[in-house]
C-alpha cells in the first residue's frame, strides 16, 4: 500500500507548476493540516525545496541532489517496480539485505539501493568495488512465475536493460560479455549477479544485483582493475545524474520484464545477441579436461553459451573458462 508521504509527493509532482492549499492536501490524504505541515518539513530534510505561502499553499521548487526513497520515487513512471524502495547509505551488500527481506515475504518489485557497499558481491564470490556516491549499487526482488531452470534468462534480460539504458542515456556503445558483464571499448563498466531461492519446480524469489560504475575517475578504481575497468564518466568526460539513471533502469526493466513474462525469451535472446561481445568470432575455451578454439555463435534458451566447433557441431557451455581477449 502506498504511504501517505508518497501520495503527498505524487500530488506535489502532479501540481508542480502551481500552489496547492493545505486544505486540499488535507482532504485528499485524509490527514490534518498540521500533519501536512510536518510531512513538508520531513521532505525539506530530505533535500526537497518546498515553498509555502499563506493563503496560497505549497509548491515544490527544487529537488534533492542525494538519493533517498522519496527522491527516487519522485517522477518514477513504473506500475510495480520500485513501489517499495529501501535506501541505505552504507551496507555490506544490497544482495544480503535483499535475501533477508525476501525471506520475510516482501513484495515483488522491491528495490534495495545503497550509496556504498563495503562487501559488494560479484559472480563466483568475487568482490565488487562499490565506491560511495560514485555508482549504482542496487538489488531487485522478483517473484517470477517461471520454472527454476529458466532463471538464468533473467540475467540476460537484465544485461539487455543495462545496455539499453547506457546506450540511450550516454550514446556509448555497450557490449555484453557472456553472461553478465557490460563493456565499453573492452572495459567493464557494469555487472549483474542473479541469485534465487527455489524448490524443484517453483521459484520462491529471485534477486537481481546490479552494479554500474557511473561517476568514477581513473584513480577511484582499485589499481588491480584500472587496466580492465572503466566508468560512464571516464568514457564520456562528464558527470551523470545517478538518480535519473536508476529511474531509467527501473522503467526499462519493468517494460522488458513484462514483455518477457507475456511473450517469452525470444525477444530477449535477439536483443542480447545484438549487443553481444565477440559474437561470430573465435574464442578460446578451457575446461578441466581440455582447451580448444571455437566460434561464439550465440546463446541458448537456458542461457548457455553456444559455440560452433571446427567439426561443425554446436556445443552448449555452462561453466567453461573463456578467454575473450586472446588473439586467436
Amino acid at each position: 500500500m502506498e504511504s501517505t508521504r508518497n501520495k503527498l509527493i505524487h500530488l506535489l509532482e502532479e501540481n508542480k507548476d502551481t500552489y496547492i492549499s493545505g486544505q486540499f492536501l488535507s482532504d485528499k490524504l485524509n490527514i490534518s493540516r498540521s500533519a501536512i505541515w510536518k510531512h513538508m518539513k520531513e521532505l525539506q530534510k530530505d533535500g526537497y525545496e518546498i515553498e509555502g505561502i499563506p493563503k496560497k499553499g505549497y509548491r515544490i521548487v527544487g529537488f534533492p541532489d542525494r538519493l533517498s526513497e522519496n527522491a527516487l520515487q519522485w517522477g518514477l513512471k513504473t506500475d510495480w517496480l520500485g513501489k517499495t524502495i529501501i535506501h541505505k547509505e552504507v551496507v555490506t551488500s544490497t544482495q544480503h539485505i535483499a535475501h533477508q527481506i525476501a525471506q520475510e515475504n516482501t513484495e515483488h518489485g522491491t528495490v534495495i539501493i545503497a550509496d556504498e557497499q563495503t562487501n559488494g558481491k560479484g559472480r563466483m564470490n568475487r568482490h565488487w568495488y562499490s565506491s560511495r556516491d560514485k555508482g549504482i549499487w542496487l538489488s531487485i526482488i522478483l517473484r517470477p512465475s517461471i520454472l527454476p531452470y529458466l532463471a538464468p534468462q533473467l540475467t540476460l534480460l537484465s544485461a539487455c536493460v543495462l545496455a539499453d539504458v547506457i546506450s540511450q542515456q550516454s550514446e556509448l556503445i555497450p557490449k555484453i560479455k557472456w553472461p553478465n558483464d557490460i563493456l565499453v571499448d573492452g572495459k567493464k563498466i557494469a555487472g549483474i549477479l542473479t541469485e534465487m531461492q527455489a524448490e524443484q519446480d517453483q521459484i520462491q524469489y529471485v534477486v537481481i544485483g546490479i552494479g554500474i560504475n557511473v561517476n568514477h575517475n581513473h584513480n577511484d578504481l582499485p589499481s588491480d582493475i584500472q587496466a580492465k575497468a572503466s566508468s560512464i564518466l571516464m568514457e564520456t568526460n562528464r558527470n551523470w545524474d545517478i538518480k535519473h539513471f536508476i529511474q531509467q533502469i527501473l522503467v526499462t526493466f519493468e517494460k522488458e520484464y513484462n514483455e518477457y513474462i507475456e511473450h517469452g525469451f525470444t525477444h530477449v535472446k535477439k536483443k542480447w545477441e545484438s549487443y553481444s561481445f565477440k559474437i561470430g568470432e573465435p574464442i578460446r575455451i578451457s575446461t578441466l579436461k581440455s582447451q580448444w578454439t571455437a566460434i561464439f555463435s550465440g546463446i541458448a534458451e537456458d542461457g548457455a553459451l553456444l559455440v560452433r566447433n571446427n567439426d561443425g557441431t554446436t556445443e552448449k557451455l555452462y561453466s567453461a573458462e573463456i578467454d575473450w581477449f586472446h588473439e586467436v
